[in-house]
């Protein structure tokens, strides 16, 4: 028999976010594949995911690392990065299919949720219509924020636009300002850009800023204070509904 691809969702960084289920699963899995940076493999060490159940592993459990080729959308021509990432996901999805097919379980392990900007997702396409596939959610970095800034983030019937910093100011502009309420994820070097547009639609003084959220290094400081080069991927900017008083 086939063994099973579980896609654990491991939460945002505190290690005591993993719900019970997941813990079942991952202590369970005779493999436990993980992705990661090339520069982290090369120095030896794991991915985000992997830093916070690692302390759960077991002996006898093996480890596969998934590393990635390239950890930016924008490369020097002629290089694609839809075409090299689409490529890399291939070749992880074959190389946890060698597992399945000998009748090995692996735990797929991803930051936050697997459905939600998860890196499993593109395994879970490529194998789950092959193999018994079975995903645990997780609190997603979205959750994980609002809960360490202390800010209520959609009341009554407000709606919750979730964007993704890599959209242009234009796009963005529009979109926030139809929203109630909005997560801007995967900032990183489009930080300065975000902040730009929340300025022009007088949404700065209402957002907030955190990033790593519930890990050890976490940060919160003033949308102004930020350095735009410093920003990490693992950044949020957070604009919650309008307070309603019921």
């Amino acid at each position: 028999m086939a063994g099973r691809l579980l896609g654990l969702g491991v939460g945002p960084g505190d290690p005591e976010l993993i719900t019970l289920k997941a813990l079942r699963l991952l202590q369970g899995a005779p493999v436990v594949a993980y992705f990661v940076a090339k520069a982290k493999a090369n120095a030896g060490q794991g991915g985000n995911a992997y830093g916070v159940i690692e302390g759960y592993l077991l002996d006898g459990q093996q480890r596969l690392p998934l590393v990635y080729p390239v950890t930016t959308e924008k490369l020097a021509p002629p290089l694609s990065y839809e075409t090299v990432i689409a490529d890399f996901y291939d070749t992880a999805a074959a190389q946890v299919a060698d597992h399945l097919d000998a009748g090995r379980d692996v735990a797929v392990i991803c930051e936050g949720d697997p459905f939600f900007y998860g890196s499993y997702m593109y395994l879970h396409d490529r194998l789950a219509e092959r193999y018994e596939a079975q995903v645990v959610p997780g609190v997603c970095s979205m959750l994980g924020g609002v809960a360490m800034l202390g800010l209520p983030l959609v009341y009554r019937n407000q709606t919750l636009t979730v964007l993704s910093g890599v959209l242009s100011a234009e796009e963005l502009k529009a979109r926030l300002a139809s929203a109630d309420a909005a997560v801007v994820m995967k900032l990183g070097r489009n930080f300065e850009k975000v902040r730009q547009v929340l300025r022009e639609l007088g949404l700065d003084e209402r957002a907030r800023y955190i990033e790593r959220a519930t890990m050890d290094n976490q940060r919160i400081v003033a949308l102004d204070e930020v350095e735009p080069m410093a920003s990490p991927y693992f950044s949020l900017v957070v604009v919650p509904g309008v307070k309603w008083k019921g």
